[in-house]
């Protein structure tokens, strides 16, 4: 077959080429770019795993490249435009907003699976805007909007690809054209899943019965669901459903986390010599630090990541007082961590609605202050594509040695948040950041305790999967001591777009 645009290695080539055939029998070819019309009937899976490094995110990226060369549209949560008898369809998921925004700064069109599995409903007026924006139709005339204002909506959406963001360009509001959510109902096509490692069978059985062409994508060193005692969910798949890569692309450039990450592989390998590896590590290489504190400025916008959870409570209470924060009051800028929505069966639309604008079970937000009704707050959800939410909440600051934790808002029923400056590792998977502490001192406890999981010691997974949450540099803290913050909470930071990162082996 044709050679793809990056070049791929032996491993990934091979995984290409597999992916491919299974395409090819769903109706798109990829050699001579052809589409065949979708085809009804149970869906078809295939996954493909690879630890850290292995090159998943590239061959994931360049089969959505193929996919678009062919002629495949990729549909994302926010619009889909009307629908065709022959048009074939792509999105590409992951199970959290910040792992979707990972793939995002990396140039691939990525939503939550949440965003698939409900669709918005536009408003009449403004839906001529997106179906002319999507190349459905003629420039509308809308009242209330100048020509100007639908110049910069065609501008932002030659950009960004985004029917909201280009609305909002326009100078609207969320409120102003997206009317509701509602459960999709009409099945899509082909669904490329990033960090499947996270998913359970109840969310692979919903994704199965919107697309007949599945492909997975997951990491089989990861920690499985804690609702998930059967392992991942690839795990129980026959052999000709599942690849396999192997080689470790991302160690040519010489990664001191990486080499971290896989030296733990070593069954010989006990927590004593793995910290001399760290140690090691961080004398010959600034991306690995031998932390004696944790760095309280990181802690607002990139977690400390720990095992026990007592840990997560005295770190998030000392990280609390050493900002002097009020104990009946949040400060803009403390993070904060969604743990699920509490609403009534007879509120299943306003359910919708929340988790549709990112409010899922783990994500991530930044308080930016009380909202305009009580029991409300305004937040910026981490990695979301429209992060500016205000919504009923209900927010639970724990407190080392009490059994009830602090309330400081609280609405008769909404999103229920806990404080973020800390996360557990399980929570941490399908996220990543610059810069990432891990809490030695916790792993050390796992090792002493001598569990196993999967056949293998707990504590390296607690720590393959911890290591693995940096992109660029891991502080390793073995003491139990917080520095002095250099500067106040603040929300500055959060108006900048990130920039776009490159993929591994473009120019």
């Amino acid at each position: 077959m044709s050679h793809p645009a990056l070049a791929l290695s032996e491993d990934q080539a091979a995984a290409h080429d597999r992916i491919a055939a299974f395409l090819a029998e769903a109706g798109v070819d990829l050699e001579t770019e052809t589409l065949a019309p979708p085809r009804e009937g149970t869906s078809r899976l295939l996954a493909v795993t690879g630890k850290a490094g292995s090159g998943k995110t590239l061959l994931l990226a360049e089969i959505c490249r193929a996919l678009g060369n062919a002629g495949v549209e990729t549909v994302s949560g926010d619009w889909e435009g009307r629908r065709r008898r022959d048009r074939r369809t792509l999105a590409v998921l992951a199970p959290t907003n910040k792992a979707a925004s990972v793939l995002r700064n990396r140039g691939v069109p990525a939503t939550t699976i949440h965003r698939i599995l409900y669709t918005p409903v536009y408003d009449p007026h403004y839906e001529k805007i997106a179906d002319w924006l999507a190349g459905n139709g003629e420039r509308p005339e809308v009242g209330g909007l100048s020509e100007a204002a639908l110049d910069r909506a065609a501008a932002f959406y030659a950009r960004h690809a985004s029917i909201p963001g280009a609305l909002m360009a326009a100078g609207l509001r969320g409120s102003d054209f997206i009317t509701g959510w509602k459960r999709r109902e009409e099945p899509l096509d082909i669904g490329l899943v990033d960090e499947a490692s996270m998913l359970d069978a109840k969310q692979l059985e919903d994704l199965q019965e919107i697309f007949p062409a599945l492909i997975l994508f997951g990491d089989p060193a990861q920690l499985a669901p804690v609702n998930a005692p059967g392992g991942m969910v690839f795990d129980s798949l026959p052999d000709e459903r599942k690849l396999h890569l192997r080689r470790v692309h991302r160690q040519a450039a010489d990664n001191p986390i990486l080499d971290l990450a896989h030296a733990l592989a070593d069954p010989a390998l006990d927590f004593e010599g793995f910290e001399a590896l760290v140690r090691q590590a961080a004398a010959r290489d600034e991306r690995v630090v031998w932390g004696e504190r944790v760095e309280v400025d990181l802690m607002a916008r990139s977690p400390v990541l720990v095992w026990r959870n007592a840990t997560r409570i005295r770190l998030i209470d000392a990280f609390r007082r050493v900002h002097e924060a009020p104990g009946d009051a949040l400060l803009p800028g403390e993070p904060l961590i969604c743990d699920g929505i509490e609403l009534p069966l007879k509120h299943r639309q306003k359910r919708l609605d929340l988790e549709a604008r990112g409010l899922i079970k783990g994500a991530q937000v930044i308080w930016l202050g009380p909202g305009k009704k009580p029991g409300f707050s305004r937040m910026h959800v981490v990695g979301a594509e429209d992060p500016q939410v205000s919504a009923a909440s209900i927010v639970r600051i724990e407190k080392p040695g009490e059994e009830e934790p602090f309330i400081p808002y609280a609405a008769g029923m909404g999103a229920t948040f806990l404080h973020g400056a800390a996360v557990t590792i399980h929570k941490a998977q399908g996220s990543q950041w610059e810069t990432v502490q891990v809490f030695a001192p916790d792993l050390f406890a796992a090792a002493r305790a001598g569990r196993t999981e999967a056949g293998q010691p707990l504590w390296k997974r607690l720590a393959y999967v911890a290591i693995t949450r940096a992109e660029g540099r891991l502080i390793w803290v073995v003491r139990n001591r917080l520095a002095r913050p250099s500067e106040p909470l603040g929300v500055a930071d959060l108006a900048a777009r990130p920039a776009r990162l490159r993929l591994e082996g473009e120019a």
